[in-house]
């Protein structure tokens, strides 16, 4: 299973031909001749489509905005943007939205291989269509990797952990796993070990939350995807995935502080810090490499959850371009920081309020 882009034309595979499958290497199933986003390909059944949707329903996305559409033919599903769900005060180049979507395409993907069909997603295979993030076809069959298994099963308790982690260490082979997960998408995983260096990534992250605090437009903006508790909403912030009054003072020098929201919630902290401290990157910074990052936030995420193991999100300090070059100065100076993570245990798995697919799902090609 893998993201595939700028593929040039290769020959067709036979009309009942069993596709070649062979593993990446995170142990994935990966369709290996080459497809162009319009070469004719198997059709996709009902049950392969709600597979892939629900999936993708699930991905993490920025304030849980679900920013993403998809379009059904016979034998692909269409990822578009959803644009009216863009945050323009704090993501005005549509980043976040990218890599949200990024995650949602991840999600197509696997829920392809739960049907034990083999992906094949071309990025942005329509320049004239922006909105048109990318385009999944499935060829043959192969059964479900064990590798994939637990992807699959980690799919429902997967979540954004805002609370309290439990007192247990992270396994370092299960993070070098996490690293290689998000090289195989096209992404870097850097671990950050330096107390010092995570103690100047948490400055940063009060700074920029301190100066988007004092802008009118960011909290305004924020505001309408902040949930009160007992709402029945399926999208945005509920109260249980926001800390409790009383909670924001936490120890600079162990971990980032948590998003504030402007409306106090129902979590309590706790004061067991994080097993690790990591940025993802990107060698680029354009949409495909947003879309990159995103594919390799849903894996790494998958997996560690498949492990009992969650991350809390840090991006403010790179909504604002000053504080995302000083995160690119302190961590690699040649690559582009996207997300910030602080992995732990936890014992919890809180459900996310998701859309219901009938919401997500267009029969109209631009959504």
């Amino acid at each position: 299973m893998t993201s595939r882009q700028d593929q040039a034309p290769g020959r067709q595979q036979p009309a009942g031909q069993q596709a070649l499958a062979g593993p990446d290497a995170g142990g994935m199933l990966v369709h290996s001749g080459v497809r162009r986003p319009d070469a004719p390909c198997s059709p996709l059944s009902a049950a392969d489509v709600a597979a892939a949707d629900a999936m993708a329903g699930r991905a993490p996305s920025v304030h849980n905005t679900q920013p993403w559409r998809f379009a059904i033919h016979d034998s692909a599903i269409d990822l578009l943007a959803d644009t009216s769900r863009l945050l323009p005060s704090i993501d005005p180049d549509g980043r976040e939205l990218m890599i949200s979507c990024g995650a949602a395409l991840f999600g197509l993907r696997l829920g392809l291989r739960s049907r034990g069909r083999l992906p094949v997603a071309h990025l942005q295979p329509d320049t004239a269509r922006p909105w048109l993030l990318a385009r999944v076809l499935a060829e043959g069959h192969a059964g479900v990797a064990p590798a994939e298994t637990e992807l699959i099963a980690a799919v429902p308790h997967r979540h954004t952990h805002r609370g309290a982690f439990s007192p247990s260490e992270v396994p370092a082979r299960l993070l070098d796993v996490l690293v290689a997960e998000a090289a195989v998408e096209g992404a870097e995983l850097i671990l950050v070990t330096s107390p010092a260096e995570i103690a100047a990534l948490s400055e940063l992250a009060r700074a920029a939350a301190a100066e988007q605090q004092a802008s009118a437009e960011i909290r305004a903006e924020l505001s309408q995807w902040v949930r009160p508790a007992g709402s029945q909403a399926r999208d945005g912030v509920p109260a249980r995935a926001r800390l409790s009054d009383g909670q924001q003072a936490e120890p600079a020098d162990q971990w980032l502080p948590r998003r504030l929201f402007g409306q106090p919630g129902t979590e309590v902290t706790g004061d067991e810090p994080p097993g690790a401290v990591a940025v993802l990157v990107t060698s680029g910074d354009v949409t495909a490499d947003w879309l990159r990052a995103g594919q390799a936030l849903n894996r790494l995420l998958l997996r560690a959850a498949s492990r009992w193991v969650f991350a809390s999100l840090q991006s403010q300090p790179l909504e604002l371009p000053r504080y995302r070059q000083e995160v690119r100065s302190l961590v690699r100076r040649d690559a582009d920081p996207q997300m910030l993570l602080q992995f732990g245990r936890s014992n919890t798995a809180p459900a996310t309020p998701r859309r219901p697919l009938a919401a997500l799902v267009t029969k109209d090609p631009d959504g």
